[in-house]
């Protein structure tokens, strides 16, 4: 597939997708997430499931509204494409962490609890808390992503817009989203989320408008995340050995 490709599904191509299977892929994405926040089980090794589900939901439901087509949110991925993550992935960690200490000086941050809890887990459970965060990261790609591009959809095909007035909206509105999905991780801090968790949102959604490629953004999105799970892992047990 072409890297120069045009975003899919909002002007009818690869296939028309009209606005009741627009809302039942947007239901898809919302009973995923519930999914997610809603099953947690004990076992390690259950708690794949709900991550699982997260993703397979809402692309199950773009696979029944577009047949093969739902690919489209998706390319290749080689070499250069891991290069392009990384390179997302590096500037996502510069731009939300610059965000996070500006921020930090005017109000208290709120701590992601999955982070503070690596500090007391051993190498087997990191193994596992990064496969299921493998898996959880796409899920949030996929969760971010369909919604921009339903409302880039309604912008253009139904209001009448401009694709570029259109995509801005759709920005906007998936940043925006994507921000309220994290209220409950970090204490309900609206600044933190607006601030941070949007700041890093809005790089990760440049990774996938540039490239036009959601391995790419997902990409980017676990270098970022990863690097901060590895980092207090690491933090959290050279404190323990001293």
């Amino acid at each position: 597939m072409s890297e120069h490709r045009d975003l899919p599904f909002y002007d009818g191509r690869p296939v028309e997708i009209s606005g009741r299977s627009w809302l039942l892929i947007l239901l898809a994405v919302a009973l995923g997430f519930a999914a997610l926040v809603a099953l947690p089980l004990r076992d390690a090794h259950l708690n794949f499931i709900p991550t699982i589900l997260f993703v397979a939901i809402p692309l199950g439901a773009l696979a029944m509204v577009a047949g093969s087509n739902w690919r489209a949110l998706f390319g290749r991925y080689g070499i250069k494409q891991f290069g392009q993550s990384l390179a997302f992935g590096v500037l996502t960690i510069v731009v939300s962490g610059t965000a996070g200490f500006l921020l930090s000086l005017l109000t208290p941050m709120v701590a992601n609890p999955a982070v503070t809890s690596l500090a007391g887990i051993g190498p087997a459970e990191l193994v596992l808390f990064l496969a299921r965060t493998f898996i959880q990261l796409i899920g949030e790609e996929v969760t971010t992503i369909l919604p921009l591009l339903a409302v880039l959809w309604l912008c253009v095909s139904r209001f009448g817009l401009s694709k570029r007035v259109g995509l801005a909206i759709a920005v906007v509105v998936s940043t925006l989203w994507f921000s309220a999905l994290h209220l409950p991780t970090y204490g309900w801090n609206i600044v933190q989320c607006l601030g941070i968790i949007g700041t890093a949102r809005i790089v990760l959604t440049l990774s996938y408008l540039v490239t036009r490629n959601l391995w790419v953004s997902a990409g980017a999105h676990i270098i970022n995340d990863w690097a901060l799970f590895l980092g207090a892992y690491a933090i959290g047990h050279a404190l323990i050995g001293t």
